[in-house]
């Protein structure tokens, strides 16, 4: 429901939803720009692909010095820009609507200081850094704080190397970048989606902590 304030700009207000049922895992990766815990994943090897080549065609023209050359190179950035953020905007609305329909919230991790953690190749830091994850999490907290859907944060760490189903957590639970295998009970899974059921564990864990003290429009930090 929509209210108009001074100047006549909108200004949306939504019920809380104080009571979720439960928190749906979101990760945010390279390979997969995002995969939850409904099993759902949003590949980015195409788009990847399209920035890789976008970025080398614009170091060309950079490196031609001219102004025709650095007015292409702008315009091919401002380009990818707004195919990031429509992208973004795409992925986060899906995510949010899924959330809102069905009564939960959204568990995020917290990926702050993450660039300086992550151990990657050069190519998948250059990714790391042109697509930024904080903003497609960012989008995802908008919308949601839009629709008054709960948001929780947790703790990255061995999100990927622990098992959603035992939690018994181990380096060489990753066999592979995509597959996850726990050495201590045999559960496979594909590994976003074991990590992404880890994050809605731990979110609601979070939630469940924090319901009596902290009013849902807040972030819990678990």
């Amino acid at each position: 429901m929509a209210s108009r304030g001074p100047g006549g700009a909108n200004h949306w207000s939504q019920q809380k939803n104080t009571h979720p049922v439960a928190l749906l895992g979101v990760d945010l990766g390279i390979v997969n720009i995002a995969a939850t815990s409904d099993g759902e994943r949003h590949c980015g090897r195409r788009i990847n692909r399209k920035r890789e080549n976008d970025s080398k065609l614009r170091r060309k023209l950079q490196q031609k010095q001219t102004k025709s050359a650095m007015r292409r190179s702008r315009k091919y950035a401002g380009k990818e820009a707004r195919r990031n953020k429509d992208i973004n905007h795409k992925i986060s609305k899906r995510i949010v609507a899924g959330t809102e329909r069905t009564g939960r919230g959204v568990a995020l991790e917290d990926l702050r200081g993450m660039r300086q953690r992550a151990r990657l190749g050069k190519l998948q830091r250059t990714t790391l850094h042109s697509w930024t994850f904080a903003r497609l999490g960012a989008f995802i907290v908008y919308k949601a704080k839009k629709a008054g859907v709960p948001v929780a944060y947790v703790d990255p760490a061995y999100t990927s190397q622990e098992c959603s189903r035992c939690h018994h957590i181990e380096r060489g639970n990753r066999p592979s970048r995509a597959r996850f295998a726990c050495r201590s009970c045999g559960f496979v899974d594909h590994a976003d989606r074991n990590s992404s059921h880890n994050i809605a564990h731990r979110g609601w864990m979070a939630w469940v902590c924090g319901v009596q003290s902290a009013a849902p429009e807040l972030t819990l930090i678990a």
